[in-house]
């Protein structure tokens, strides 16, 4: 989410010409920054929720991109919202 909107802002100041510079940069594939840019279609209060995730220690992040695809390709955000605490109530999302 944080790299989603990192990337955001350095295209909007214009630090960054597209997602094809952006896949360079980072040696992926354009497909896949598209994916992590797709973020940025989900509402703003599960957008603050996920940045306040706490990190994981020991095991692999219970919340990842592939997940929340589904979630970030619904346009309502009332579905979104609906959607995403079924989610929360799926996947704990604390280390321990």
């Amino acid at each position: 989410m944080a790299l989603a909107i990192h990337f955001d802002e350095q295209l909007r100041r214009g630090e960054l010409r597209d997602y094809a510079q952006i896949a360079r940069l980072g040696q992926v594939s354009r497909a896949r920054i598209t994916q992590i840019m797709s973020l940025l279609n989900l509402a703003p209060d599960i957008q603050e929720a996920i940045l306040y995730i706490p990190p994981v220690e020991r095991r692999r992040d219970p919340i990842r991109e592939l997940i929340l695809r589904p979630i970030a390709a619904e346009p309502d955000w009332a579905r979104q919202g609906r959607m995403w605490r079924r989610l929360r109530r799926d996947v704990p999302l604390i280390d321990g």
